[in-house]
């Protein structure tokens, strides 16, 4: 996979909503976003709820309007395009979504869900849209005979194989995969990560795979970027971000994910305990790191000025102050900042 010739290429995308305060404004969700995937690459984008990772999937699907920035699709800006070009686009790159409740049309059979993209942007006989349905739900482990029933005569398991199944209908390069298993049990969760690794690796399918659960991420990823608050702070091989993360935010994520083994939980709960208790009061002008207020190595440089997105190596970046490379480090004097009272502290 040639980092010089990406799929997917998102350049500083900004994305901001106008604000529900009676004051009007707008909020930031996307904050100068940059990544990229590769073909046949999972990239995972991942961060707590309201980090703005959803956000950004839905700017590459057009469902969200970039305020700044670029979206590069085969080298083609696909920021701002006209609806029906837009439309066009769907052939190459489909979504999978978290809820397979709410995704399917109840008062449809299977059949015509799956057929309906067929008939739109390739006419053709029922007879061919049906092969091709009969087919791709072969490819996602149901039996073609599925096509005649209703969703609700399904689990949800078998819900989401169905909808792999309409994202793959028209045969797309790239996946947006947002959150696709949340809603599942997890041995079900299970099986349908295995049936998306595994569709990748007949098909040469890309993911831009978005989850809370970095232990998902780890699984499935080839590559991870790790957002909070609009922002990257750290980037690299999957196996490097998750056995040895850099940035605080990220070690914080692996904390909170849960181990079967006792022993290893209490551990983890003891690091999340650690994590939750800042060194010092944190400002309120918010111009420094957005992770300022729960983070145990905070100082004043972090609460005074915002880290940038610098490489730690050739395939490894992080925004933090403490551990960017001296000559990308802030000159501002990295001072403890003041202790304040225990009752103050965060929870992560």
């Amino acid at each position: 996979m040639s980092p010089s010739a990406p799929l997917l290429d998102v350049r500083d995308l900004r994305v901001s909503f106008p604000a529900r305060s009676r004051s009007g404004g707008r909020v930031t969700a996307v904050d100068g976003v940059s990544l990229n995937v590769a073909p046949g690459e999972t990239l995972g984008l991942v961060g707590e709820s309201g980090s703005g990772k959803s956000t950004v999937g839905n700017a590459v699907l057009g469902l969200a309007e970039p305020e700044a920035g670029r979206i590069l699709f085969h080298g083609n800006d696909i920021a701002h395009l006209a609806p029906r070009r837009r439309g066009a686009m769907t052939r190459q790159l489909q979504v999978v979504f978290q809820d397979p409740y709410s995704s399917l049309n109840p008062s449809r059979t299977v059949g015509h869900t799956l057929a309906e993209p067929l008939r739109y942007h390739r006419g053709g006989s029922r007879a061919d849209a049906a092969a091709r349905v009969g087919e791709v739900l072969t490819r996602v482990g149901l039996s073609p005979e599925a096509a005649h029933r209703y969703p609700a005569q399904f689990s949800g398991g078998q819900r989401q194989r169905i909808a792999i199944a309409r994202a793959l209908i028209l045969e797309p390069e790239l996946l947006i995969c947002d959150e696709p298993t949340s809603a599942l049990d997890l041995s079900v969760q299970a099986q349908i990560l295995n049936l998306l690794v595994d569709l990748q690796n007949q098909l040469g399918l890309s993911y831009l795979f978005i989850s809370h659960d970095i232990d998902v991420i780890r699984h499935v990823a080839h590559r991870v970027a790790v957002l909070l608050r609009g922002r990257l702070v750290e980037t690299g091989p999957t196996e490097r971000v998750t056995e040895d993360p850099v940035h605080p935010y990220t070690r914080a994520l692996l904390a909170a994910a849960p181990v079967p083994d006792p022993r290893g939980q209490a551990e983890r709960r003891a690091a999340r305990e650690l994590a939750a208790r800042p060194s010092g009061r944190i400002p309120v002008s918010g111009v420094g790191c957005p992770y300022t207020a729960r983070c145990p190595d905070a100082t004043t440089v972090c609460a005074e000025n915002r880290p940038e997105l610098v490489n730690l190596a050739a395939d490894t970046a992080v925004a933090c102050h403490h551990h960017a490379p001296p000559e990308a480090a802030c000159p501002a004097a990295a001072e403890p900042i003041e202790e304040r009272a225990p009752e103050a502290a965060e929870i992560y």
